[in-house]
């Protein structure tokens, strides 16, 4: 036990009482759908939701490493901007109930009942990344920058930690999701290559329909499987054995009405 020979006795205060907190237990309550960050608890210290099934889009930028605040300010201020305010502002338009900033990358969380929404959202920062952003930086930098991308789904319990007030301010604050599908997804985007989305198998169950699995055709007709399995039963760091893997990014001649038709597919 930390003693006041140890830590001063203003600071031990503080941390008994965290664990005063813990000692009393928690208190789950169930929800079916990401409430507003409004209703996501923070008075009570006890109390978190549960939602079952969550998905979490994350996109993270590959190759920012060569971006220096140093010695290119500017250049790395735009292309931090680009990539991940642009995220941000499609993720919201493809009504997604939650989004977060987390470094160069950014995770999107969307209700059990969206999966074809939020694999529409993915494909099309996707192509945004493919056709506008990696040739924009490589111009401007001459450095290649591109994105990676991963989706997995699982329950996750949520609340608020930190500080309800701080000197009339309540930024010190944060909703924690604590479970599975934002770290797994994290680490499918990090394993991920260039311009590659990995999905957990559990997430690739809910994109059943040929529109999410299978080509228009172009440019020869022939309508071909979009994604490839790949094998995890020996890499740790996952808790499933399989992933998919796709490459492809809109079709330059039916993309928007493939984007169209797989987001109805929600409905």
């Amino acid at each position: 036990m930390i003693n006041d020979t140890q830590v001063p006795e203003r600071f031990k205060k503080l941390l008994d009482a965290e664990l005063e907190k813990y000692n009393q237990g928690r208190s789950i309550q169930v929800r079916r759908s990401i409430p507003d960050t409004t209703e996501i608890p923070i008075e009570d210290p006890r109390h978190w939701l549960k939602i079952p099934n969550i998905i979490c889009v994350f996109v993270d930028m590959k190759g920012s490493t060569q971006l220096s605040a140093s010695t290119h300010d500017t250049k790395t201020a735009g292309a931090y901007q680009l990539f991940t305010g642009t995220a941000v502002r499609l993720f919201s338009e493809f009504e997604c109930p939650y989004i977060d900033v987390r470094g160069d990358g950014v995770f999107a969380l969307f209700n059990e009942d969206q999966p074809y929404r939020a694999l529409a959202a993915t494909i099309t920062f996707k192509t945004f990344v493919h056709e506008y952003f990696t040739p924009t930086i490589k111009r401007d930098t001459s450095f290649e920058v591109s994105g990676h991308y991963g989706i997995d789904q699982k329950t996750v319990l949520v609340r608020k930690l930190g500080l309800k007030r701080h000197g009339g301010r309540t930024d010190r604050q944060n909703e924690v999701w604590a479970g599975k599908p934002v770290n797994m997804a994290s680490k499918l985007a990090a394993s991920a290559q260039s311009g590659q989305l990995l999905v957990s198998d559990r997430f690739f169950k809910s994109i059943p329909h040929d529109l999410a699995r299978k080509s228009c055709g172009c440019p020869a007709g022939e309508k071909k499987e979009l994604w490839r399995e790949i094998d995890l039963s020996t890499d740790p760091k996952y808790d499933f054995k399989t992933a998919y893997s796709i490459q492809s990014n809109w079709c330059a001649q039916h993309g928007t009405q493939y984007c169209e038709s797989i987001l109805q597919l929600d409905q």
